[in-house]
Formats: C-alpha cells, sequence, structure tokens
C-alpha cells in the first residue's frame, strides 16, 4: 500500500493501507516479491486469531492496524482485530519475548502514529517502498505480494492498459493508487479513491467503477467469500511484485533487531509456513 494522499471528496468512510465484510476473519499486495498467495485460496470461514502474545512483565508495544483489510487485518464478531498479520506478529512477539497490544487506526495518518510515538509498530500490509524508507524503518519481508484488477465477469477489459480511459476503484494512498496513477495521470478524474479496497469492491458490484486495483491477497479473498459479486481478477505484467514489512519509527533499532530476530525464528521452526496456508493453502 504509499504515505497516506489526501482523502478524496466523494468518499463516505477508507484503506495508492471497518467494514463488514462477509470474509470470516483477517501479503497489502496497499499502497503497497517472489512467491505469490494462491489467489483463489480463501481463507478459513473463521480462523481463531492468536491472542496477544505472553510476555513476561514490562512494557507493552502498541501496534497500529488498519483492521479492514481482510484477511491480513479485520474485526472480529467481538471486535477483536484477527487475521493474517496478527497471527504473524504473535508468533513474532513470543519468540522475541515481548508483550502487544493492537490498535484500529484508520490507514490515513496512520504512519505519522510512528513519528509521534502513538503507536511502536505498524502492520497493515504495508509495501515496503523507497519512499516510505526515507521516513521509517521496515522489518524484514513477511509477505510477497502485488497487484490484482478486479472485473465483473464478462469484461472487456484483459490488461492493465485497457485501464486508461475507465473509472478505477482504488483505495486512497496505497500503491494500488500509485499504479492507477501513472497509467491515467494523478490528477484523473476516473480514479475513485475509498477508504478501504472492500469499499471499492463493493462499488465495483454496484457498477461504480469498471475495475478495481488493489493488492492480490485481498482481492483474491474477497472474491473467494463473495461469489455473487462474479468476479474474476486478473494479473498484468506491468506489476512489480511487492513485499510487506512491519513499520518503525526512524531509528527504532532496537525494537526493529527484536522484531527481525522472531521473524527468523518462525521462519525455521516452520510456525510462518503453518500460518500462511491457513489463510493462503501451502506455499507453492
Amino acid at each position: 500500500m504509499t504515505h497516506p494522499i489526501s482523502k478524496h471528496p466523494q468518499l463516505s468512510r477508507r484503506r495508492l493501507m471497518a467494514i463488514g465484510l462477509a470474509t470470516g476473519a483477517a501479503w497489502t499486495l496497499a499502497a503497497c516479491g517472489e512467491k505469490k498467495p494462491a489467489e483463489t485460496a480463501a481463507a478459513p470461514a473463521a480462523p481463531a486469531s492468536a491472542p496477544a502474545a505472553a510476555a513476561p512483565a514490562g512494557r507493552v508495544y502498541v501496534v497500529g492496524t488498519d483492521a479492514a483489510y481482510a484477511p491480513f487485518e479485520s474485526q472480529g464478531p467481538g471486535g477483536d482485530i484477527v487475521g493474517f498479520d496478527m497471527d504473524v506478529l504473535n508468533a513474532v512477539a513470543a519468540k522475541a519475548g515481548i508483550s502487544l497490544k493492537f490498535v484500529n487506526t484508520p490507514w490515513e495518518g496512520i504512519f505519522n502514529t510512528l513519528a509521534s510515538g502513538e503507536r511502536d509498530m505498524v502492520i497493515s500490509a504495508v509495501t515496503i517502498t523507497p519512499e516510505r524508507q526515507q521516513t521509517m524503518d521496515f522489518s524484514a519481508p513477511y509477505f510477497d505480494a502485488t497487484q490484482l484488477i478486479a472485473v465483473k465477469a464478462g469484461s472487456k477489459v484483459q490488461k492493465f492498459d485497457d485501464l486508461k480511459t475507465l473509472k478505477v476503484g482504488v483505495q486512497n494512498g496505497t500503491t494500488g493508487d500509485e499504479v492507477v496513477q501513472k497509467l491515467q495521470g494523478k490528477a484523473s478524474p476516473n480514479i475513485r479513491r475509498f477508504e478501504s479496497t472492500p469499499l471499492a469492491l463493493k462499488e465495483l458490484e454496484s457498477g461504480g467503477v469498471d475495475a478495481v486495483v488493489a493488492d492480490n491477497g485481498v482481492v483474491a479473498h474477497y472474491i473467494a467469500n463473495n461469489p455473487a459479486a462474479q468476479f474474476v481478477s486478473l494479473q498484468d505484467a506491468s506489476f512489480a511484485p511487492e513485499q510487506y514489512g512491519i513499520a518503525f519509527k526512524k531509528g527504532n533499532a532496537e525494537l526493529q533487531g527484536k522484531i527481525n530476530t522472531g521473524l527468523a525464528a518462525i521462519r525455521a521452526d516452520g510456525t510462518y509456513d503453518a500460518i500462511y496456508a491457513r489463510y493462503f493453502g501451502a506455499k507453492k
């Protein structure tokens, strides 16, 4: 998903990173790898969210996330924040011996909470980009992603270039927003920005836009869990591989080191692969 850009005035509610998706729980791809998740695999109807990682008494690290991006992060029936990102970071925290508190945080402005100290980390399907690396630090990558185009079945759209003159929905401030800007121009009136990718996909369902460009994990999850929408997804060779990382305040090397150590540990012992398989199927 790149750093938030101005919210479009036509939006009613946002994540160029909550609504009641018919997804059970929960790579973005926004604004923002080598291996990609199986694009038609759905997360389980109600994956168990790992509880906040147990750790010795002491500091509790506050984690910002925009919980409107299933299967990576969303709000469960009881209001708890659940999803792939939560399960990964809780497993990492258990290895690192630290305690976490997840706080639902709007995507627009989420990175400002790092600089202000309101959040110690942000995990929200955040794509690592050179622009973001100028103002914050990132963990090692934990998910490989790319953009996908969602259209209605029977659409004449076959490739990204076909969207040049069409109305395209994106999540405001994500990498999907950015790639469509490069195609249509930053000021194009045909770029329709929404507070979340599911909102953009709902607009596609109602016919308000011709296509949606967003991270593959979210698009695939929505299509699998909303068959009545009759969407299909399209890849395009022009979409660059992306990787998600956990963001920290610039210079917070101590916390960055703890998280990277934990990430390496869950990859080494198979924990990461087990979590990945629950949401996206076994890696190929």
